[in-house]
């Protein structure tokens, strides 16, 4: 029988990625006493196996390529390849920092950070090691992990996964990635700028297929130029071992033959023998069901982050473990509206959205109630500077605020957050097109947009 461990806490979460520990120290703030556990690092798969490891190769990746076109800009450089051990190392470096500096936040927000395999063996009850740790109330947050499809298997060799992607050693020769997501395109960016030959297979019509339609025509332009091939609307049908490497197969009969492929087709809930349902804890899918809340069908527990069917993105994690905090906390806060939430892909060129894309919002308002504008980065000084292309479109409600927001171009993803407050405050565009916007920056193009939405364009015709 398991031991229990001293004074019962205010909360026990289970998991300490970005929502978990999010909500712990959310909730220390709020004068809970709080339990930390997880079996790896503080900062989960964000910090170690995704976000910021990933954002670190894919700028080694445009310092690449920036080196590679210095001429157009009238800089004589040379490159001469890439060396992954220093990238590495330049990559972990960073992770270690991060890490380093969210223990010291832990220590001092008085979080308990308790490291080893937890499962839930009651309402109110954490097992670990052995040890059982009682909680007011539990947080569920044990993340994701990266899927495959039946019958492929990873073998972390010829075939991989996101995870053992970031720990390559070398740059492959050839790599075809299976899936046009999020993941598959920024590691198809990353290892195109590093020299390597790729092609992209997405089963659906586009890739990032969950953007606006606009924005994955210009991505796949983007990456035409580049020489990313890429096939969509292409089945999965099987791979074999070759020689060299792999030969993928699709079911229109097209075989692709690599070094590698990478498998990246999404990420499923990590909640398999963790004794949710033993305690009642309703599941669909692998995914732990909650309210707009985040709480489960047991009053006691809650759950966050990517183990419950909302937006698998590190700051949702953190939006949600808020949240929980405040709601337990009795701060009475108000749900996530999760169209409101920012999103960006890191490859080149960037896909940043906020919103409804133009499909949803005729879905939402009907045909003839949605208006567009769309603004070509042609149009705007500093995109010029920088030597990208790529476009602004708003959609907004015919008469009303806007309702979602598109960008495709280089460093776009920095201009989500006006983008965000655009959305969530309901402005209208001739709220947003009396606001002087920077010049030469390529935020203008997000005013440009406006102005031409409001009737008076600047810089483009109406």
């Amino acid at each position: 029988m398991a031991e229990t461990a001293g004074t019962p806490y205010d909360l026990v979460i289970l998991g300490g990625g970005s929502g978990g520990y999010a909500c712990a120290f959310r909730a220390s703030l709020l004068g809970m006493r709080v339990a930390l556990i997880d079996k790896d690092k503080l900062g989960g798969t964000c910090l170690h196996r995704g976000c910021i490891p990933t954002k670190a190769l894919l700028h080694a990746a445009e310092v690449a390529d920036q080196s590679r076109e210095s001429l157009h800009f009238g800089v004589k450089t040379s490159f001469d390849g890439i060396d992954m051990a220093a990238v590495n190392a330049y990559k972990d470096s960073i992770v270690a920092k991060k890490y380093k500096g969210l223990q010291g936040l832990a220590k001092a927000r008085r979080v308990d950070f308790i490291e080893g395999a937890g499962r839930l063996v009651g309402p109110t009850a954490i097992e670990v090691n052995g040890k059982r740790y009682e909680g007011r109330h539990i947080v569920l947050a044990t993340g994701s992990a990266p899927k495959s499809l039946p019958g492929l298997t990873i073998d972390g060799e010829r075939i991989i996964s996101s995870d053992h992607a970031l720990t390559l050693d070398y740059v492959p020769n050839s790599v075809v990635v299976l899936g046009g997501g999020v993941i598959g395109v920024e590691f198809a960016s990353v290892w195109r700028s590093f020299g390597a030959d790729v092609t992209i297979i997405e089963a659906l019509p586009h890739l990032v297929p969950t953007e606006d339609e606009d924005s994955s025509k210009l991505l796949e332009r983007a990456f035409r130029r580049r020489g990313i091939a890429f096939e969509v609307g292409a089945r999965f049908a099987g791979v074999e071992s070759t020689e060299n490497g792999v030969r993928v197969s699709t079911e229109n009969g097209k075989q692709f033959d690599a070094e590698l492929l990478l498998v990246a087709v999404g990420r499923g809930p990590v909640s398999d023998d963790l004794g949710f349902a033993d305690a009642g804890i309703e599941l669909e899918r692998g995914f732990v069901k909650v309210d707009q809340y985040c709480q489960t069908n047991v009053p006691t527990v809650s759950a966050i982050g990517d183990l419950i069917p909302t937006l698998q993105l590190a700051h949702v994690g953190f939006g949600e473990g808020y949240l929980v905090a405040e709601r337990l906390g009795g701060l009475n806060p108000a749900p996530i509206d999760y169209d409101g939430v920012p999103r960006v892909t890191f490859c080149e060129p960037e896909v940043a959205s906020m919103g409804l894309t133009e499909v949803a919002a005729k879905e939402r308002y009907g045909a003839d109630g949605v208006v567009t504008y769309t603004f070509n980065l042609a149009g705007n000084a500093k995109s010029e500077i920088l030597h990208t292309s790529g476009a602004v479109k708003v959609v907004r409600q015919k008469d009303g605020p806007v309702v979602g927001i598109h960008m495709v171009g280089s460093r776009v993803g920095e201009l989500v957050s006006e983008a965000q407050l655009i959305y969530n405050w309901e402005a209208h565009p001739g709220d947003v097109a009396q606001l002087i916007h920077m010049h030469p920056t390529q935020g203008e193009a997000l005013g440009e947009a406006h102005l031409a939405l409001a009737g008076k364009p600047l810089h483009a015709l109406s």
